[in-house]
């Protein structure tokens, strides 16, 4: 409890600024420590609300914000489904397996119902609200899956299944989520009319503001440095639009928005996700700990008699659906196990949550509506909490984790790239490439290699650039700050003894030589020398050397590689027995044995004498 006199200052409307610089600062420390100790974000936002909310009573939204508090709420998830939204591309569906297919459409719809009537028979919500609920919780977080897949490191099967399905059920998710709001708020029994006028009125707005801005977008008639800007202003525009024609009918226009630009053909919105993913997480940090703070320990008290009955109804259903939706897969039963244990829930039922139970709170008629931030809130938290403790080893114990990661994310796509890339692939590694240029993906693509087109270091990289069996990471990229950022990133999630970057032309001579021109923590290993740069390399490859592996043997061993290769040779990596990866560094040298595979670039003679 504050003082009174402490109080009074805290709430003063003039310290309305101050309050809401400090509520960012500390959703942005929030956001970066989560990233260091490998821990979902909503977590710490969760609970740091509750601390200033509840807890300490530092901050009470409702008196801070009073009317307004409605708008910048609706406004926030208006956003956040808009941007959930424009990852969502129908043919993904199809190419992802009957199991995804099946979680995400009719499975999702089995969660619901099945949950829908466990929270009617053992609490007191009601039939409306139970569902509503439901629909809330069926959404699984694919911020929150994505990390989680990178510790447990399950196979490739329950890899793939796990992270597609957050990613699509997503603004699904959302979109089920809304339709199902309006129909609380109207019901059928009240005007089956008005109901179906708000989905009528949401879904023609979304889907004339997509067409109209895609074209906008498609015509190129916005400068580069205007079109962040613009969308975002559009998107509200036609958010408010929607809520004037029809009560509740801004969010499905946003969502509709955002799910026909994502499937507009020939339309690039990698720089709209980038902003909008930006925003969002800014967004998502401020509102969350505002929207904890929310919640009264009264409402905790009164959950707390049906907080195992509803954790119960959660547990039990996933494990029903998953056995339902995967019956004619050829997944094993440890992998159903898996799957049905990781299922964490995230941004869209906790954002969406507290705005439902604000307008219900508004309506009047909805007893309990109060208590479904608090709900949901918990069920985030225990879910969250609970499977990121223990995945990993419920993964081991099913014999489902994957052994040691060996397989290389090489950051940039090059013809140095996509040819070392191509050996790699050869000799049984998995393989994945990742640039901005097309023309290079679409290359990488052409000779069998995976590639993922968009920076490797963006927050959608982070949820759709798939690092399952990676185990290094080699920048190799045209840009030597996108390398620096990529090692930067991936040293955190895979260790700082398997990124490497090759040395910057820029760092070459006397600059090379002072280790001050980078700062020592952020330094890695120069790959394959301190003289190799990538502009000596490609301008080897298009002189006529070429990547070649050998075995080295009793009657081939290195010493007489050496004396057969001599300078010719410059060496990349070797492979050795155990079917692990060395690098050749500027600080370390591997030690070759019989049975190695050597991997290195030689050069013809007119090189040498060249050199």
């Amino acid at each position: 409890m504050l003082p009174k006199n402490l109080e009074a200052i805290v709430h003063m409307p003039e310290n309305l600024t101050i309050i809401l610089a400090s509520v960012m600062l500390l959703g942005a420390l929030i956001q970066w420590v989560s990233w260091w100790i490998k821990v979902p974000a909503i977590l710490g936002l969760l609970l740091a609300g509750i601390l200033l909310g509840p807890v300490t009573e530092v901050i009470f939204p409702d008196k801070l914000f009073g009317e307004t508090l409605f708008s910048f709420v609706s406004l926030g998830v208006a956003i956040v489904l808009f941007e959930g939204a424009l990852t969502l591309k129908f043919s993904e569906i199809k190419h992802h397996g009957s199991v995804v297919r099946n979680l995400v459409t009719w499975g999702a719809v089995v969660s619901w119902l099945t949950m829908g009537a466990g929270f009617y028979w053992l609490t007191d919500l009601g039939g409306s609200l139970s569902l509503l609920f439901s629909a809330l919780v069926v959404v699984t977080g694919p911020t929150v899956i994505v990390p989680l897949l990178r510790t447990v490191r399950p196979n490739q099967n329950v890899s793939n299944i796990l992270r597609w399905e957050g990613i699509l059920i997503d603004p699904l998710g959302a979109l089920f989520v809304v339709f199902m709001f309006e129909f609380v708020i109207f019901g059928l029994d009240d005007s089956l009319l008005t109901f179906l006028k708000e989905i009528v009125i949401g879904c023609c707005v979304g889907t004339l503001a997509g067409i109209l801005l895609g074209s906008i977008l498609k015509r190129h008639l916005l400068p580069e440095y205007l079109q962040n800007v613009f969308v975002l202003g559009f998107v509200l525009a036609a958010f408010a639009l929607s809520n004037q024609l029809g009560h509740e009918a801004g969010l499905i226009a946003v969502t509709i928005m955002g799910i026909y630009l994502a499937n507009t053909k020939d339309l690039d919105i990698q720089e709209l996700l980038s902003f909008k993913e930006t925003l969002s997480v800014i967004i998502i940090s401020v509102l969350f700990i505002l929207l904890a703070a929310r919640i009264e320990f009264s409402q905790l008290e009164q959950i707390a008699s049906i907080a195992l009955p509803v954790l119960g109804v959660v547990f039990l259903t996933r494990p029903f659906v998953v056995w339902l939706t995967t019956l004619r897969s050829n997944l094993t039963w440890q992998e159903k196990a898996l799957i049905s244990w990781v299922a964490p829930r995230g941004i869209v039922a906790a954002a969406i949550s507290s705005l439902f139970a604000i307008k219900l709170a508004k309506e009047g008629d909805f007893p309990g509506a109060e208590l479904l931030p608090a709900l949901t809130f918990m069920v985030i938290v225990v879910t969250v909490a609970l499977q990121s403790l223990t995945a990993r080893s419920v993964a081991r114990w099913l014999g489902v984790a994957e052994d040691e990661p060996t397989g290389v994310l090489i950051v940039g796509a090059n013809p140095f790239a996509r040819k070392l890339g191509v050996v790699l692939s050869e000799l049984g590694f998995k393989v994945r490439l990742a640039s901005q240029t097309w023309s290079e993906i679409h290359a990488a693509k052409m000779e069998g290699l995976d590639g993922y087109l968009g920076n490797p270091v963006s927050t959608h990289a982070d949820r759709n650039l798939d690092l399952g069996g990676i185990g290094f990471c080699v920048a190799l990229s045209r840009r030597p700050d996108l390398n620096m950022l990529a090692m930067m990133k991936f040293r955190n999630d895979l260790g700082r003894k398997c990124v490497f970057s090759l040395v910057d032309d820029r760092n070459l001579g006397d600059a090379r030589k002072d280790r001050s021109v980078t700062t020592e923590h952020l330094r890695v290993p120069g790959l394959f020398g301190s003289d190799i740069t990538l502009s000596k390399l490609l301008r080897l490859l298009t002189a006529g050397a070429s990547i070649k592996v050998t075995t080295l043997t009793n009657e081939f061993t290195s010493a007489e590689y050496e004396e057969h290769y001599g300078e010719r040779a410059i060496r990349l990596l070797c492979v050795d027995d155990k079917k692990k990866i060395h690098w050749f560094t500027d600080e370390k040298t591997p030690d070759l044995k019989t049975g190695y595979a050597l991997v290195s670039l030689i050069m013809t003679e007119e090189q040498v004498k060249a050199a």
